[in-house]
Order: C-alpha cells, then structure tokens, then sequence
C-alpha cells in the first residue's frame, strides 16, 4: 500500500500535458504543451506523403513519444492535431484536405490517440490558431473575433461569443473561399475568384508573373520567384511589386468587409507568412473596409496582427486537448 500511495503522489506532482499537433503539406510540428500554454518541448518532421494516413500516423506517433521523453515529468492527458482540411469535429474524421487528399476520410487524431493511450481531439488549422490567438494572443480578452491565416492557402477561424464557430458540417470559417472577384482565377476549391487566389502567398507569385514585367523579376536572379521575393522589390520601392501587395490588401479589403458587416467583430487577427508584407498591403485593406463596411462596425473592428506566429495553431489544438479531456 505504502508504494502505491508514493505512486500516485509520483504522478500528482507530475505537469500535466496535452501533445499538441500541427500538420502543414510540407512540415508537421508536435509540442508537449501545458495548461498553461507553455510549451515544455517540441519536435518537427517532414510530413510523410503515401496513398493514405498510415505512414504519418506512425511518424506522429514516433514524434509524440519523443516530445514525452526530452527529460521532463510529464503526464500526457490527451493528443490534439490540427489539419489543413475540413472537418467534422464530432466524429473526428477529415472531410476533406485539398493539399493532402491521403486523409481524406481518415481519422488522424483518433487513430494516433489509440496508439499512446490517449484520447484524440481534430480541428481544423486555422481555427485552432484562432483560439490559440484568443486565448494568449493578440484576441485575448475578445469574446467575438476574426482570425485569418495568410499562407500558401488563405484559412480562417470565427469566434462568436467565446466559442469556436464549427458549423453543422464543420466547414464554417472558410474565409479564403469567399468570392471577391466572380470571374477570377480558378481556385483549388472548385470555384473562381476566392480571395485565396489574390491574398496567399501563391497568389502573389502568380500575380507578380502575371503582371510584373520580366525585366523586374530578372533582378531576384531567379528562375522561379517566390513570394520574399517581390517583397523583396517592393521594399526596395519597385513599382510592379508595389501594386502585387496593393492588390492583395485590395480582395483581402472586400472579404474582410463583408465579414465585418456580417459578424460585427471586436477584432481582426491577421496572421500567417505573407503577413509579412503588412505595410505594404494593410493600407489597402483598410481603405477597403472604411468604404465598403457600415461605419460604426469597421471602426469598432480593430486589425492586429498575430503574436504567436508559428506556435498559434499548436496553442490552440493544446487548449482543445485541454478542453475535451
């Protein structure tokens, strides 16, 4: 009895943890995080590519026990992952990830939680940096807020009254799918215009090599540009790359607009790689909002960027993980 009492003392004293995920199409990264939002270690691994999940769960697995024994007392509560892809948060099962169709059907979370003896929590990515962002970010202390994630893709997370917007199927949040230019360019959704294909990072390599003359991308002295690339130039006050940034914060202008007529938000995170060309497209955006939103809601809603960069998407799915177990 004596030792068993010492035992479960032992495991009191423990941090209690949540082994948080964030899987990208290039990278996946996996920290041990705790209650409070400290992250205690963290790994990162290529993301494995094959016909279906069973090569990344096994990866995932491998990465989850190695953030479990960096040295550190631990008690693992529960796994949470977040995914670029739709999902449907009450079964755990992707609906559907456009750029890792492998999963489609899967149930990441789920089946990686039976191999550690945990239970399992899904959510989209960009609504796990939402919560991430309001829960020790820069929407802390928001009840109603906007978060959206400028990458290769445009992702979104909307948070009303506290709590995650999910949606009935679980694709509430798709802000990067709101049609800002009818006959657009073709987006990976299906559709034409979304304001993915003029506000991400991949939008701005193909508007720059749609509109940018060649002599202008010549001065990278690249083969193929990249986003940096034009930011590059329009810091160094290109003309042509100017106007790629100025375009981008125009069609992010009007999808904000219309969000910001529609929920009536506190604030407006705006986080994400190509929010890094904030000076240069901001003023567009807001130029945009001012003449297109009802006056009192777009000057209520405040636009900030994210103070947790590449860790929001983990703190949320963390807080998730805490959440639900």
């Amino acid at each position: 009895m004596k030792s068993l009492a010492v035992g479960r003392l032992e495991i009191s004293r423990m941090k209690k943890i949540v082994l948080a995920a964030d899987l990208g199409g290039t990278n996946f990264r996996m920290a041990a995080v705790m209650k409070s939002g400290e992250l205690v270690s963290r790994v990162k691994y290529p993301t494995p590519r094959a016909e279906n999940s069973n090569s990344l769960i096994e990866k995932m697995t491998e990465a989850a026990r190695e953030c479990l024994s960096n040295g550190e007392e631990v008690e693992a509560v529960g796994v949470s992952v977040a995914v670029p892809a739709t999902v449907n948060v009450e079964t755990g099962t992707i609906i559907k990830g456009p750029n890792l169709p492998e999963l489609d059907g899967s149930q990441l979370a789920l089946d990686l939680g039976r191999n550690l003896n945990l239970p399992g929590v899904l959510e989209n990515d960009a609504n796990a940096a939402a919560i991430g962002e309001n829960w020790l970010g820069a929407s802390k202390g928001f009840s109603t807020s906007l978060m959206v994630t400028l990458g290769t893709g445009v992702g979104g997370g909307i948070i009303l009254a506290g709590n995650i917007l999910d949606g009935v199927d679980g694709t509430a949040g798709e802000i990067g799918h709101i049609c800002v230019e009818p006959e657009g360019a073709k987006c990976g959704c299906g559709s034409f215009g979304c304001v993915e294909q003029y506000s991400s990072a991949s939008a701005i390599v193909r508007m720059a090599k749609e509109n940018m003359s060649k002599e202008a991308i010549s001065k990278v002295a690249k083969t193929d540009i990249t986003s940096k690339d034009v930011y590059e130039l329009a810091k160094g006050g290109d003309e042509e790359a100017l106007g790629v940034f100025e375009r981008q914060g125009f069609y992010l202008g009007i999808a904000l607009a219309g969000l910001i007529n529609t929920l009536n938000p506190e604030v407006v995170v705006i986080g994400g790689g190509a929010a890094a060309g904030w000076d240069l497209f901001i003023p567009q955006t807001q130029e945009q909002i001012r003449i297109r939103a009802y006056r009192t809601a777009a000057e209520r809603a405040k636009l900030v960027r994210a103070v947790l960069d590449d860790d929001a998407g983990i703190i949320g799915a963390a807080r998730l993980g805490f959440d639900a177990c």
